[in-house]
């Protein structure tokens, strides 16, 4: 997995491509657990070029949910694949968190 970040006002973009699995989900719960402690309320996950998302990738996904909800931030799901859709699908996370298909969507709605 490579790993961009983009800050748009107060806003943190974080687009993992390829393959978010136990080998790579270390370093993005890294990441947000460093920018959320920072004080960081409102980020978009950007999973565009996300290819695969295994569940270590989903439980980094709810960790940084659960811990903007418990401090009022927000996070926006945006520009999800077919099989990466389906993902968090089956898991019951597309109820959990808002989705857009596009980054604009997204950055209105967090």
């Amino acid at each position: 997995m490579n790993l961009e970040q983009e800050r748009r006002d107060d806003i943190l973009i974080l687009r993992p491509r390829g393959r978010l699995d136990s080998s790579s989900s270390p370093e993005l719960e890294r990441l947000i657990t460093e920018q959320l402690e920072a004080g960081t309320q409102r980020v978009v996950f950007d999973l565009a070029a996300l290819d695969y998302i295994s569940s270590a990738g989903l439980r980094v996904v709810l960790l940084a949910g659960k811990k903007l909800r418990a401090s009022k931030g927000k996070l926006v799901l945006v520009g999800l694949r077919d099989m990466v859709r389906e993902v968090f699908d089956m898991s019951g996370f597309l109820t959990l968190f808002a989705v857009t298909d596009t980054l604009d969507e997204g950055l209105t709605k967090v």
